[in-house]
């Protein structure tokens, strides 16, 4: 069972975020309000497997809390979490070495998503993060997807199996690890979960 320790200072996020939490199987939750609280709850809990924390809270300066929390607990994956940062400032976290960044205008099954990526050992970052015209604009290599690569596309976002998306489309199951496979290399993207997460935020679907 996951346990996480999720750190803001402001009290209705915190608390609106860990109470959604709380209602998914599975996830134990822990809450600190600022940099110092976070430190010291880590270092009287057992088990932390994800510490999130607020890039504006007291205590962060910057990326300094990101760099405290990852030397003091080498073993925890550490991921932020922030309503205004920049994708620069994103950028520079996972440089830095954050296992994630959670923009807090994600939906809280979009949230759920990211904490579970974060969990099985990848790196969560938006592909659509940031507010600039390029960022905004839906990803070009969609263009480059072939109508079954975006059939295909279209039903592993939604969690199909291989099997199953042959199924529904009347091919053979190797043909549809083909165009999976087609699909990562002109998306950029080494797995399932990235591709759907890449179409989910470009609105595809």
């Amino acid at each position: 069972m996951p346990n996480i320790l999720i750190a803001d200072d402001h009290d209705l996020v915190l608390d609106t975020i860990a109470a959604y939490l709380e209602t998914v199987d599975g996830f134990t939750v822990f809450t600190a309000t600022n940099v110092q609280d976070a430190m010291e709850k880590m270092r009287g809990l057992d088990a932390i497997d994800l510490l999130i924390l607020d890039y504006n809270m007291p205590g962060m300066n910057g990326l300094n809390g990101l760099e405290q929390a990852r030397k003091a607990f080498p073993a925890v994956k550490v991921a932020l979490m922030s309503g205004v940062a920049s994708r620069e400032v994103a950028t520079s976290a996972m440089a830095n070495g954050a296992h994630g960044f959670i923009p807090k205008s994600l939906t809280a099954a979009s949230m759920v998503n990211a904490i579970q990526f974060v969990l099985s050992g990848e790196r969560y970052f938006p592909f659509d993060f940031g507010s600039n015209e390029e960022n905004s604009k839906p990803n070009s290599a969609f263009a480059d997807l072939s109508d079954r690569e975006m059939q295909t596309l279209e039903q592993l976002s939604i969690g199909l199996s291989n099997k199953e998306i042959a199924r529904n489309l009347g091919v053979q199951e190797v043909t549809i690890k083909l165009h999976v496979k087609n699909v990562f290399a002109k998306l950029g993207v080494s797995n399932r979960t990235q591709a759907a997460l890449l179409a989910k935020e470009n609105q595809l679907f």
